[in-house]
């Protein structure tokens, strides 16, 4: 009888320390080498297949206990199928928390001012991190899936860092870009300054692109803007390089010339009046900002200083006087 009460004693220690070693295995942060460690859950995954393809991928953990781990709590049956990251500090408990709100490990994409949406379109084809599946569609099928309201994809999407999950469709990116120009136009046009020469947001952006393609300083956005508006109040060319340039296409070497300004296109702003028909590039927040609040000027014309900001004239008697003063101080 003594030798039976004793076993069972023995027993009940060693579950209780097994209790307790797993208690504490469960708490403790797995070891990770590095900064993190990726791994993917397949869709359709129980806890016994997520624990094998988590220690598949190099994380050191026995896939027997994180099965045993999320039965017990009761959590099993819930953990989602995705790319995730185990970083340091993170243990068996957080791991299985992390799969059961879908933590997914997230990727970035940065879309710069003032690109064009043929630059964004490859940054985005070569994005490591994305599922490839607009990559065979043409401009105007891509437009066509994100129901756009204009055909021309140019100036359409907002230039940002965009967070997602890694294997994320390319068409979120291009959803979430497009959706957040639409708002930021929309917000910009309900404070508009008052006789603008504009009768569309459209029309704005459009000056928005090209604010953005000729401002070498943030802080020029306004009196920039305020130059273009002022000209197309009068009827003047707009005669900007960047539409000329945009005109050109990707035949443009890097040089524009005096045939590329005598060549006429519909961007080739010094033949026609009026703006372009469409943006020129992606225009970023404070382009929109100052398309549509320009500063309060009567300068007509501009010149580069030659060290990043410009030189501001009301008419052409003084602007061609500041051309040679500043081309003498260049050469």
């Amino acid at each position: 009888m003594a030798l039976i009460t004793r076993t069972i004693a023995l027993g009940v220690l060693a579950a209780c320390a097994a209790g307790a070693g797993f208690a504490w295995w469960a708490q403790a942060p797995i070891t990770v080498e590095g900064d993190a460690i990726p791994f993917t859950i397949s869709k359709g995954s129980g806890a016994h297949a997520a624990g094998q393809q988590i220690a598949g991928a190099g994380v050191p953990m026995q896939p027997l206990l994180f099965n045993v781990l999320a039965r017990a709590t009761g959590k099993s049956a819930r953990l989602k199928a995705g790319s995730y990251e185990l970083k340091p500090g993170t243990t068996p408990l957080r791991l299985i928390d992390q799969l059961v709100r879908g933590e997914y490990a997230q990727e970035s994409l940065t879309i710069i001012e003032g690109w064009t949406f043929r630059q964004m379109r490859q940054a985005i084809a070569a994005h490591r991190g994305l599922k490839h599946d607009t990559v065979g569609l043409s401009d105007a099928d891509l437009m066509k899936k994100l129901d756009a309201q204009y055909p021309h994809p140019e100036g359409l999407f907002f230039p940002d860092t965009y967070l997602f999950a890694k294997g994320s469709s390319e068409l979120q990116i291009y959803k979430q870009a497009h959706s957040a120009m639409m708002q930021h136009l929309t917000d910009a046009w309900d404070k508009r300054a008052p006789d603008l020469p504009y009768s569309t947001p459209y029309q704005a952006l459009t000056m928005a692109s090209i604010v953005e393609k000729e401002t070498g300083q943030k802080a020029e956005r306004a009196m920039i803007a305020a130059v273009f508006v002022n000209r197309l109040k009068l009827g003047m060319m707009l005669q900007t390089d960047p539409t000329v340039i945009y005109g050109i296409g990707e035949k443009f070497d890097g040089n524009i010339r005096k045939k590329d300004l005598e060549t006429d296109t519909p961007y080739n702003t010094y033949m026609r009046t009026g703006l372009p028909p469409t943006p020129i590039a992606l225009p970023g927040q404070q382009s929109l900002a100052a398309a549509l609040a320009p500063a309060r000027s009567n300068a007509l014309y501009f010149v580069a200083r030659g060290n990043g900001t410009s030189h501001f004239s009301d008419n052409l008697t003084d602007h061609n006087k500041a051309v040679n003063q500043y081309q003498r101080q260049q050469q």
